[in-house]
């Protein structure tokens, strides 16, 4: 061999050799990313999330740092503001770029719910048993969001219903009248509260009601709830009956439309806002808000402000044909979803979930809830006192970590706060109190593909079919055939998926 093509060998043997070791280098710094080498040659996972932000600003990277002290890990977080959350979350499902945990909101599951079908995310449901925490999450809770019947999401928890009425307590005493018990109670103070002078300046400028264009989370659903309405639909011999087609939803319809023809509710609230319902309410234009009662502090609180002779009121029983009703919401706000793209492998997924139940022990969970004590809450007798003076603080640095955490409303390891405003305390009371008496959707852990696909669309149609019944702009005959039409439109294909899925379930 010439001493030139030695040269040339000598060179491929050598470029050959750089390149191998090239791949090797690469190959570990791509390994780098999802471990970190910590003391002792021990790796830390590195657990990428995304998060929606409720808050401005991010929570605190001291809190985040003891986090990933606390629980072995390093943390991606990817915090995206709840305004744009939707639309993030959904390109990232679009262009397959899911982080290894992903939130997904309640009013967006059904966005998702193909995308499970099709094997993108893990089920977790076999593997929570061998977590001392995650092994104790509501099996309830779990199944509401399983889908057909496999459990793929850690939830964030909510009480089931918060639903009652807040009601002008000072002026039911100015006009002598108890707090309503019953729905003919509730007309009567109604009526009473516009005709009456209750705020007693001699003249008549208030109403009994005001409600906003949401026939959900406005007066329509819970009122509807106190008739015995079902909650979106009824099982009844094995089949389902949307509740718009029963004879309660009517008998909510007929009353919502007495309150309109007789002027005892602002008689714009088909297109009211849920700000100018607050408005309206906090400046003493109207009696009773109907809707969640964890709103009556910050109402009481704006009220005062306006008139100090303001007292509120809350009630959360109210006797209809059927007595005590009202209805629930599913008991989580969203779940944490595993990608199996970015998780791959079943030891991946466990580390993953080691974390989760990591959140839910004292130390982690109380950082979580709390923040430092001694800079954002401080401990007397085993409780926590939350200063005046440290309520910015803890908005900005620890309030973001709220969205977080999963199961937080059952977590016995977080600390009891040790006195809160009196309306707020009520508010909790009461809701634990509806408990006792609430109406379920016998669809929640059940699916349907025309729901998933059509029904936003299909919605729009009884949603003002009811509108224009209240308004006067429609006959009951005429409800009738909006009713028909949506069964044409996919309705009737929906009620038939509902059975099969709950069949097939059984």
């Amino acid at each position: 061999m010439s001493s030139k093509s030695k040269g040339r060998w000598l060179y491929r043997c050598c470029s050959t050799g750089m390149i191998v070791i090239l791949i090797l280098l690469s190959a570990c710094s791509s390994k780098g990313d999802e471990v970190l080498q910590g003391p002792g040659g021990v790796t830390t996972p590195t657990i990428s999330i995304l998060a929606p932000l409720h808050f401005p600003q991010q929570p605190s990277k001291d809190i985040i740092a003891e986090m990933e002290r606390l629980s072995g890990v390093k943390l991606d977080i990817r915090w995206v503001p709840e305004g744009v959350y939707t639309d993030k979350m959904n390109t990232g499902l679009t262009t397959n770029s899911l982080p290894k945990v992903t939130f997904v909101k309640f009013t967006d599951y059904n966005l998702v719910k193909n995308a499970i079908k099709s094997d993108a995310f893990w089920e977790i449901g076999p593997y929570l048993q061998q977590f001392p925490n995650l092994g104790k999450l509501s099996p309830s809770i779990l199944n509401q969001a399983a889908v057909e019947g496999k459990v793929y999401g850690l939830y964030t928890e909510r009480p089931s219903s918060r639903q009652g009425i807040i009601i002008r307590k000072d002026w039911l005493s100015h006009l002598k009248l108890a707090p309503p018990q019953t729905l003919d109670e509730l007309y009567e103070v109604m009526r009473q509260f516009t005709y009456n002078d209750p705020d007693g300046n001699g003249k008549q400028d208030t109403f009994g009601l005001v409600d906003r264009n949401d026939l959900v989370y406005g007066v329509f659903k819970t009122l509807s709830s106190y008739f015995g309405t079902p909650n979106n639909w009824k099982q009844e011999n094995g089949q389902f009956i949307p509740e718009f087609v029963t004879p309660e939803y009517m008998d909510t319809m007929n009353f919502m439309k007495k309150l309109y023809d007789e002027k005892i509710i602002n008689q714009d609230f088909a297109l009211t806002s849920k700000e100018v319902q607050r408005d309206k309410f906090i400046r003493g234009t109207a009696g009773v808000f109907i809707g969640s009662m964890t709103d009556v502090q910050r109402l009481s609180i704006e009220a005062k402000m306006v008139n100090p002779q303001a007292e509120l009121a809350l009630i959360n029983r109210i006797e209809g044909p059927q007595g005590y009703k009202v209805w629930s919401i599913p008991n989580y706000f969203g779940l944490y979803l595993f990608s199996k793209k970015a998780i791959v492998t079943e030891q991946e997924l466990l580390q993953v979930l080691s974390f989760f139940d990591r959140s839910l022990d004292k130390d982690v969970s109380n950082l979580m809830m709390y923040g430092f004590e001694g800079r954002h809450y401080s401990l007397e007798d085993g409780k926590v006192i939350l200063p005046e003076g440290t309520s910015r603080l803890r908005v900005d640095e620890v309030s973001p970590l709220y969205s977080l955490m999963i199961a937080s409303v059952s977590n016995t390891n977080i600390l009891e706060v040790s006195q809160k405003e009196q309306l707020t305390a009520l508010a909790d009371q009461l809701s634990k109190d509806n408990e006792q008496f609430l109406v379920d959707d016998p669809t929640v852990h059940l699916s349907s593909q025309t729901y998933d696909e059509k029904n936003v669309e299909l919605s729009v149609i009884i949603v003002d079919a009811t509108y224009n019944y209240i308004l006067g702009n429609l006959t009951e005959t005429g409800f009738q055939q909006e009713v028909k039409r949506w069964k044409h439109n996919g309705g009737s294909q929906m009620i038939q998926e509902y059975n099969e899925a709950a069949k097939a379930l059984n």
